[in-house]
């Protein structure tokens, strides 16, 4: 089995990553990676619905892209390539940047994470940096699952 298949078995599987997955705090809606999208960048209307709101949810830590960091990008399955590479067109559909007021505390790679924070959408472009998202989560606070 070659790693695209079985990343593939990973994630229909019930021992998948829960990617965004069920609230731990009650008060707070949960956002699941499948649930985001309808087709290419059009949100579902649940996800609308969730713009603008504390929202909680799960994903993989990703491979720090410097040693002090207030931002990640917090993808559904481990990342192997840069989602900042891209351009708009190809925006990835898994993937929602996460923004701290504060340095983060780097966590070992792959780890899964449940990360808290206020979701935003539309595309944007870093003017410090230049990366591109679609997702985010503003004000984020995350614990290692």
């Amino acid at each position: 089995m070659d790693r695209r298949h079985f990343l593939g078995a990973l994630a229909g599987s019930t021992l998948a990553l829960p990617a965004l997955a069920t609230a731990a705090r009650a008060d707070l809606p949960a956002l699941r990676f499948r649930d985001l999208y309808r087709r290419g960048t059009e949100l579902t209307d649940y996800a609308t619905g969730l713009v603008s709101q504390r929202i909680e949810g799960a994903g993989t830590w990703p491979p720090p892209l410097k040693h002090e960091i207030t931002f990640f990008a917090l993808p559904r399955l481990p990342m192997a390539t840069c989602p900042f590479c891209n351009d708009a067109a190809d925006w990835p559909t898994d993937l929602v940047l996460a923004f701290s007021p504060r340095p983060i505390e780097v966590v070992r790679y792959s780890d899964l994470i449940r990360v808290e924070g206020n979701l935003e959408a539309g595309f944007e472009t870093d003017a410090e940096t230049g990366f591109v998202s679609y997702l985010r989560l503003q004000d984020i606070t995350y614990t290692r699952l």
